[in-house]
């Protein structure tokens, strides 16, 4: 069983498998985000130099520090009173502006100690900002700045403030140590941030992919409902036209030369009365707007669409509080909810595509308990990918007639998508309380289960049998 991505949900992406403006743009640093960050820095920066200075009573370049630091402050003013505050900035922009923070951080450093300095340590912070938050060419752009800063600051910068007639020096070896920790913690760090921030934006995507797919299928749902509607109120005024055409009829001869007309106006109008009523049928007992059905025409519509694929589909309903000579698939009756009718088809769908012969679709009823299970007598899902089945994106598979012993791939057709599908199916299920398992079946093939509680699934008999 593949995981693969549906036909129904490419409207909601582009044809490279970007998403559409459904889903959203990634969104920017803010202007006001960097100036309040910059704020912090300069507060923080200013009451290291006047602690050291007059809490330490080390000898520092009191008016070299305050210059460097005026810098950010002219900054931060020129961008408060140049542009609004809660504008977005492009990211070339934010780039610029956090590439000027490192190298800000940088010279001030410079000239208190380079990597003497134990806040040397702070250059990990625009770096990792960037990664978070910038695509990968600017984010790299910034990581780059800090680290040629930290690489030279290694080889030069003044001596660290201390004690008046002392010198502090380390040895040449523990400042390339320092180095190197520096250069380590930058890139682990900027691309610790990069991948978390990856990995947010695809599940914040693929979430909002499911969210279109569920309201897309409830505006299906109340279509049906507003058809039934429509039918019944225009029943009423459509029969007043056809009483009336065919009084006109009766009251023309064949030679007429409105006769025709008026034989159309008369059909016609029979036409629209019976596609009414076709729209207003019922196809088994169920409210004015279909939400409630069998449990056996719930399963048929949902694996319907896949019946002519080649493959037997089986639909197994058993319940253990039926009553005796009942069919517990045209006594139970359930609600139809667009959730579930979607993740049904999902799952149907792809154990229908990998499937050698056939797909058996178990629903069992308990006092307790309401389980679902879809079967397949295929290779399987494949090793590399089952303990990560369920996460966005799993898109790449492989199947054919086995899997070998070794759990290498199969020889045969490779399947390729987004691998939204069951990620959607999984999330629509536990969207309505279900707790969704799969795996590999010891005679073979694939199973996906979905077991609810029976309140949650509210399943229930038919009144009219009670």
């Amino acid at each position: 069983m593949p995981v693969r991505t549906l036909d129904r949900l490419s409207a909601f992406f582009n044809g490279d498998g970007s998403p559409l403006s459904v889903i959203g743009p990634r969104d920017h640093l803010r202007l006001r985000t960097l100036v309040m960050l910059r704020w912090l820095a300069i507060a923080g920066q200013s009451a290291m130099v006047f602690l050291v200075a007059y809490a330490f009573g080390f000898h520092i370049r009191l008016w070299l520090c305050a210059a460097v630091i005026m810098a950010s402050v002219w900054l931060n003013l020129a961008l408060a009173f140049g542009r609004r505050d809660t504008q977005r900035l492009r990211d070339w922009e934010a780039a610029l502006q956090l590439g000027f923070d490192a190298l800000q951080l940088a010279a001030l450093l410079g000239i208190t100690g380079g990597l003497n300095n134990p806040f040397c340590l702070m250059l990990v912070a625009p770096a990792t900002i960037a990664a978070a938050n910038l695509p990968t060419r600017f984010g790299m752009t910034v990581v780059g700045v800090c680290m040629v800063s930290g690489f030279v600051l290694a080889f030069w910068s003044l001596d660290l403030p201390w004690i008046a007639g002392e010198t502090f020096v380390l040895p040449d070896i523990y400042r390339i140590g320092m180095l190197v920790a520096l250069l380590i913690g930058i890139v682990f760090t900027a691309g610790y941030a990069w991948q978390a921030s990856l990995e947010s934006a695809r599940m914040e995507q693929a979430l909002a992919a499911t969210q279109a797919v569920l309201e897309k299928e409830h505006r299906m749902s109340a279509l049906g409902g507003l058809a039934a509607a429509a039918a019944h109120e225009l029943g009423t005024p459509l029969g007043t036209i056809q009483v009336v055409a065919r009084e006109m009829l009766h009251s023309l001869k064949r030679d007429d030369a409105l006769y025709e007309d008026a034989e159309l106006l008369v059909s016609q109008s029979q036409r629209c009365r019976d596609i009414l009523k076709s729209l207003s049928a019922r196809p088994e007992r169920s409210d004015a707007v279909f939400d409630e059905t069998t449990l056996k025409g719930f399963l048929d519509s949902a694996v319907a669409p896949y019946a002519n694929k080649g493959k037997r589909i089986d639909i197994v309903i058993t319940a253990d509080d039926a009553p005796e000579g009942v069919d517990p698939g045209q006594a139970l009756h359930i609600r139809r909810r667009p959730e579930w009718l979607h993740a049904l088809s999902a799952f149907v769908e792809n154990a229908t595509d990998f499937a050698k012969t056939a797909v058996r679709v178990r629903v069992q009823v308990t006092k307790a308990y309401v389980s679902l299970a879809i079967e397949d007598d295929g290779p399987g899902f494949a090793p590399d990918i089952l303990s990560r089945l369920g996460e966005p994106y799993i898109s790449s598979r492989v199947y054919g007639a086995s899997w070998s012993g070794d759990g290498a791939r199969p020889s045969g057709q490779s399947h390729s998508g987004m691998g939204l599908g069951f990620f959607i199916a999984k999330t629509l299920c536990e969207h309505t309380g279900a707790k969704v398992t799969f795996g590999n079946r010891d005679e073979g093939g694939a199973y996906v289960k979905a077991l609810w509680r029976r309140d949650q699934i509210d399943i229930l008999y038919d009144r009219n049998r009670e």
